[in-house]
């Protein structure tokens, strides 16, 4: 049997649903482990992809068709059965969940057929009966970061062996399991001295040039991808995934950085989402747990309110190009745009629109010009050009915000 020759990542509803983080990026580009989703389904399939996504994304995200094609969501992760579900799918045929259509195999002709309407471009619907798990939301990033962490390690480092650990490292239990050094990964250049590293309840991945500094404690399942940093004397907790060049400080907790932000300093970040190229002020505290314990609300950008999530612990969902100063404080599931600039005493509000500036006392319109200049300076810092497409990819997101700006 033929195999398909690429895949084609689709957002439908999960545009908005998943927003602030989709406002800047395909849903498969989100980080949920060690790799995006993107890099999952690539790295298993091994298979070219592309992303048919919003207008204004296409030119740094251009969709790629091939004759034989793979259409799947962009927040479907994959697993060990429904990749043997996969394998068997013909031209035609379609993987859907309680209705949802998740994978299908679809040929060029019938793709530029059918393009506007996909739910009949297949002949046959097949529904699975097993469970998978399927990012339609930001906070589901951190419910499934830990299983995706185990996931990934066991992806990206079978049949590899580690660097060598430094006897100035301290791994939490191997004096009586000294097989726990196999759930510690080194990846070439990575920088780890005189610190505590505890994988008895899940792996620490290491990327490529990643910097542990001294004094630091981590307890895995724990992701630092590469060429991060690790502050000196961080205590870094499961669940928590630190991508490219990001780095940490302080205490983070259960947290998704998705590459590139800053968290460098003392505080508390805990059950958070934090996009690429933000910034988070010395001492700045997120609050994950309401003081009467109850379900915490976040915004839907979808209905304009604020919906239940079902979670007793949820922190920060931070869109990109965004940062706050020093000793800021946030309340449990608030939600941050894009080009935000937050600042001052006192809990500024839960929602907080995209290129909003200001705190506690109020909020007015961030000047784009000045936003522009920052990000591209923020960008110059880890040798990554602002391009043009960013710009206009900020250009559209300050004119498609502008019905959510309510200061």
């Amino acid at each position: 049997m033929t195999k398909p020759q690429n895949i084609i990542f689709f957002d439908e509803e999960a545009y908005m649903t998943l927003l602030p983080l989709t406002f800047t990026r395909p849903a498969a580009e989100l980080r949920c482990g060690i790799l995006t989703i993107t890099e999952k389904w690539s790295k298993r399939l091994r298979l070219s992809y592309g992303f048919r996504c919003r207008q204004y994304l296409s030119n740094k995200y251009p969709l790629t068709i091939e004759s034989d094609n793979l259409l799947i969501y962009g927040g479907l992760l994959p697993n060990a059965e429904l990749l043997k579900r996969i394998e068997m799918l013909q031209l035609g045929q379609v993987i859907c969940k309680d209705g949802k259509q998740l994978v299908g195999r679809i040929s060029k002709e019938s793709y530029e057929a059918y393009a506007g309407d996909m739910e009949t471009a297949f002949r046959e619907k097949q529904e699975i009966d097993f469970p998978v798990n399927i990012i339609t939301r930001p906070y589901h990033l951190v419910s499934f970061n830990r299983s995706e962490i185990a996931n990934d390690f066991e992806l990206i480092t079978a049949g590899r062996k580690s660097e060598e650990l430094s006897t100035t490292v301290t791994v939490v239990g191997a004096h009586k399991e000294p097989s726990l050094h196999e759930r510690i990964f080194l990846e070439s250049g990575a920088v780890v001295e005189h610190v505590m590293l505890n994988p008895q309840r899940g792996p620490i991945y290491i990327g490529r040039d990643t910097v542990i500094m001294e004094g630091s404690l981590i307890r895995g399942p724990v992701a630092l991808c590469n060429n991060a940093q690790i502050n000196l004397g961080t205590k870094v907790y499961a669940g928590t995934t630190l991508g490219p060049y990001c780095k940490g400080g302080g205490e983070i907790n259960n947290t998704v950085m998705i590459g590139y932000s800053n968290k460098g300093h003392d505080g508390f970040v805990g059950d958070s989402v934090i996009g690429e190229w933000c910034n988070i002020g010395a001492d700045t505290n997120t609050s994950n747990l309401k003081n009467d314990f109850a379900e915490v609300k976040l915004w839907d950008y979808q209905t304009e309110r604020f919906l239940k999530t079902g979670l007793q612990f949820l922190g920060l969902v931070m869109g990109d190009f965004s940062r706050c100063g020093i000793n800021t404080m946030f309340n449990s599931g608030t939600v941050i745009g894009v080009g935000c600039n937050i600042y001052g005493s006192g809990y500024p509000r839960n929602y907080i629109p995209s290129f909003a500036l200001g705190g506690s006392q109020g909020f007015r319109m961030n000047n784009f010009k000045e936003i522009c200049k920052i990000a591209s300076i923020a960008m110059s810092r880890r040798n990554v050009t602002f391009s043009n497409e960013d710009e206009d990819i900020l250009t559209e997101i300050f004119k498609i915000t502008k019905a959510y700006r309510k200061f």
